[in-house]
């Protein structure tokens, strides 16, 4: 072994000797130098990329965990929901900016009028008629835009004694960017006093007090055209509200009504709130105004030029016939003042208003009076079933009933039930017996006693069956009575979304 290990050592001894071999030594080690150099140079190529990847590497992590930059302020940032309550189709952004509700109400009146047979012969109301008609026949659409802005549109294609052929009901515009206040500019009913406040939807009876109906009509009433300001809060309401004319509509004959030379111009006030309130109970009260400052001017040739009429029929719509009537008086202006007053202590409810109506006359003659009516009602509902009807602070008034167990006799559930009465009296009287005939207003009494059962099944759907019992007093112009006494039997079935 000790031979074969000095064997290389001899032989590097004889390379060592021949000068060839040397050489080729030399050229070995040359290129073994070039290889490290080469190698080393790769070696710094790779140190190079690994830092780059690592610093790669680095950026990314820093931008994943970076917020979102925000869109551009031109795109749109929220998506469109669609839902469904209660029936209602409605459209909404997610942030809430932009709505659309569809709305609908259908309103079927029936009736049955019983009245006397041995009437008057001055009387021409001798055979109201029964049967049936669309109390109201709405489609509309409600919402905001941009957030700060509502609007509302809805045409009504019902009405009273024969369906209507179609008229604007609302069509509006309300800024509401101010907390608590709302400036509202179009077609709308101005708010003037707590029965007339009500949504017709979730109302006790089917029609308002006739009473509430003609203080309402002055300056206010539906398709009235205005533009004002609505405040509430949680215990009080206030709006002050400038009104025109009403909305032109198609009449029965299928012609738009005639305009008037000069349109009337009024005002509508309200305040109102609940200044004694507790767990569940509350005590609301109100005063409202509504006048006419200026009556429309209907022509030279008419007479009276400047006219204004109180009339109103009696709480029941299958029939159009008004049995009390002023008739046109010629007026400088008018004015009816009305007082509210309601209690409710859960599932039972009192609500009363009264009334003052007078009119100034226009130049008048020697003798002639300005003449003065009234009206008043009260009205109670129980709700059998426990519910409590909701005083909505956003109208100051009384909403429907919620309904706790919606109708499903599988289940045992039959819905809200409700009991109401009513007794309200207009007096259209006024100087009746006046030594000067001019100075006499014939208008008539109707005093009406209103009992019914309101049937919630669900919240869109309500039944209501209500008895009447009328008693009219008035005479003519000539004395002969015009006085009846009738019974009345109707039935409401109701859709609303």
């Amino acid at each position: 072994m000790n031979t074969i290990l000095r064997l290389p050592a001899a032989a590097m001894i004889a390379a060592a000797a021949l000068p060839g071999v040397a050489a080729a030594q030399d050229d070995t080690d040359a290129r073994i130098r070039a290889l490290e150099a080469q190698i080393q140079a790769l070696s710094a190529q790779i140190s190079d990329l690994k830092a780059a990847t690592e610093e790669a590497k680095a950026q990314a992590t820093a931008v994943a965990a970076a917020p979102p930059a925000p869109a551009p302020s031109a795109a749109p940032t929220a998506a469109v929901k669609v839902s469904l309550p209660n029936g209602k189709p409605t459209i909404a952004t997610s942030d809430g900016r932009f709505t659309a509700a569809f709305n609908g109400v259908m309103q079927l009146d029936t009736a049955k009028y019983f009245q006397d047979d041995d009437l008057s012969p001055a009387i021409t109301a001798r055979d109201l008629n029964g049967g049936a008609n669309f109390r109201r026949a709405r489609l509309g659409l409600s919402g905001k835009v941009f957030g700060d802005f509502d609007y509302g549109i809805l045409l009504d294609f019902g009405g009273s004694g024969a369906e209507d052929a179609g008229r604007i009901q609302d069509l509006w515009l309300q800024y509401s960017g101010i907390d608590n206040f709302r400036f509202r500019i179009g077609a709308f009913p101005p708010s003037l006093g707590l029965a007339d406040a009500a949504s017709t939807n979730g109302s006790t009876f089917p029609e308002r007090a006739a009473a509430a109906d003609i203080a309402r009509g002055l300056a206010g009433a539906d398709t009235r055209v205005g533009a004002g300001v609505i405040g509430s809060g949680e215990r009080w309401f206030v709006s002050a509200v400038l009104t025109g004319a009403t909305v032109s509509s198609l009449n029965s004959a299928g012609s738009f009504n005639s305009a008037t030379f000069d349109e009337q111009q009024g005002v509508a006030l309200r305040l109102a709130g609940t200044p004694l309130r507790g767990d569940g109970w509350l005590v609301h009260t109100g005063v409202n105004a509504s006048l006419i400052t200026q009556p429309a001017d209907r022509g030279a040739n008419a007479a009276p030029r400047y006219a204004v009429q109180l009339r109103e029929r009696p709480e029941l719509r299958v029939d159009g016939t008004r049995l009390v009537d002023t008739g046109s008086i010629d007026a400088d202006g008018a004015a009816a003042i009305g007082f509210e007053l309601a209690f409710q202590k859960k599932n039972l409810m009192f609500q009363g208003e009264y009334f003052d109506l007078s009119i100034d006359r226009r130049n008048p003659a020697a003798g002639l009076t300005d003449p003065e009516f009234s009206g008043w009602y009260v009205e109670s509902g129980w709700v059998l079933t426990g519910e409590t009807r909701k005083y909505n602070t956003g109208t100051a008034a009384f909403d429907a009933p919620p309904v706790a167990k919606p109708f499903d006799p599988a289940a045992g559930a039959w819905g809200a039930w409700e009991l109401a009465a009513r007794y309200a009296v207009v007096d259209l009287d006024s100087n009746a017996d006046s030594a000067v005939v001019a100075n006499r207003v014939r208008g008539g009494e109707q005093a009406i006693w209103s009992l019914g059962v309101n049937w919630f099944p669900n919240p869109a759907v309500k039944f209501m069956l209500g008895v009447q019992d009328v008693s009219i007093e008035r005479r003519s112009a000539s004395g002969a009575s015009l006085d009846q006494d009738y019974r009345a039997v109707n039935l409401r079935s109701q859709f609303a979304f």
